[in-house]
């Protein structure tokens, strides 16, 4: 580490060091099997709660730790460092986890947190959709009232968790407001539900154990009870809410990803032996290796500022589109320069910079393609 981190105390430390044994010894042996089938098996999930992984910030009340977002900051960071990229416990804990309990009724949140905490359900965000993605004034999905229910209709993509996915929070166009204008409402939605559906595990270029699929909602009926927080129209803004520390996630990933993949590429120069001399011993290998680890100690100076910002419930839009679109450029970047470096071994997937060539491009578009992370920066102008 070029520069020393001063986020986190020992306790955090202590919590590193036992997910990334987690990580280490309960995901990477069964990984590659899990990419092939497309989703990690329940049991995972079970076990991630049994250990206490699932929810953290979740108050004690509704079955969570009470522990400070940092906890979930370092379980982000090992995972890309470890690079468990089939796991998704992210979307589950922090934004499924995170609307229930910072928008939703005393109800909701007895009725699903506990649950979610312990892993018996699986959480998953239900917002993209075929016509549109970053647009979210372009989701077409409807809830219409009807008696104390919704009927709900349309489909969504690109779900994460999505087969698995026993809890969904689901955007859907409401009427509300005046002359009947549709709004965007968030819903709680079951997997069990009659006339939802899921599609397969979607096949991905990378990120292949992650549980990816389509959903399907032919009047699906639900009650007006499962509105999100109880009051319609206010999805957008509860989406917004959130939406700054989602986007930062990504680029607390993607900065320990870079730095994995250098650390991979030093190994891998030190050992390997071109023209009787190591890769590293080249003056282009040490320029290209010194422009990457100086590159990566930026980015983390300027995600651990953002993740200080949003411990203090102070980051801003266009601080997080920064982090996001930079860190991700970055780590395309970064995994592409680590894949030369290694010569035709990086282009073989039994060697692990090249499946971190494979994940890395989606970075750059989940969670709002960087074109859109510039135009929110571009507005600032």
């Amino acid at each position: 580490m070029m520069l020393p981190r001063t986020l986190f105390n020992s306790e955090h430390e202590e919590f590193r060091r036992t997910i990334r044994r987690f990580f280490l010894e309960e995901v990477i042996p069964h990984q590659e099997r899990w990419e092939e089938q497309g989703y990690v098996p329940r049991e995972l999930w079970k076990r991630a709660g049994e250990l206490g992984f699932l929810c953290m910030g979740v108050p004690e009340e509704y079955g969570g730790l009470g522990a400070d977002r940092l906890f979930a900051v370092v379980l982000m960071e090992e995972k890309a460092h470890t690079r468990a990229t089939s796991t998704n416990f992210e979307v589950h804990s922090d934004i499924v986890g995170g609307y229930i309990q910072h928008f939703g009724t005393e109800a909701q949140k007895q009725q699903w947190l506990p649950k979610m905490a312990t892993g018996e359900v699986v959480g998953a965000l239900a917002m993209t959709e075929p016509s549109g993605g970053s647009d979210l004034q372009a989701i077409k999905t409807t809830a219409v009232k009807d008696g104390d229910d919704y009927l709900i209709n349309g489909s969504k993509i690109f779900i994460s968790n999505g087969w698995h996915g026993d809890i969904f929070v689901v955007a859907v166009q409401t009427e509300t407001g005046i002359e009947g204008k549709r709004q965007i409402s968030l819903l709680l939605v079951e997997g069990d539900r009659h006339g939802f559906t899921k599609g397969k595990p979607l096949k991905k270029i990378g990120l292949k154990g992650q549980d990816t699929c389509e959903l399907f909602f032919e009047n699906v009926r639900v009650p007006q009870s499962n509105l999100l927080g109880g009051v319609e129209g206010k999805g957008f803004k509860q989406l917004m809410q959130e939406l700054a520390f989602e986007r930062l996630t990504v680029a607390i990933q993607c900065v320990q990803a870079a730095r994995s993949s250098l650390e991979l590429t030093l190994d891998y120069t030190r050992s390997r032996k071109v023209f009787g001399k190591p890769v590293m011993d080249y003056q282009n290998s040490r320029f290209k290796l010194a422009e990457m680890k100086s590159e990566i100690a930026i980015a983390q100076v300027f995600v651990d500022r953002c993740i200080e910002q949003a411990l203090q419930h102070q980051l801003t839009p266009e601080a997080s589109a920064t982090a996001k679109y930079w860190v991700s450029e970055l780590y395309c970047r970064v995994v592409d320069e680590c894949v030369q470096l290694h010569g035709g071994y990086g282009y073989m997937l039994e060697y692990p910079i090249a499946r971190a060539y494979c994940d890395a491009r989606a970075s750059r578009i989940y969670l709002g393609a960087n074109e859109i992370m510039k135009d929110i920066v571009a507005r600032t102008l």
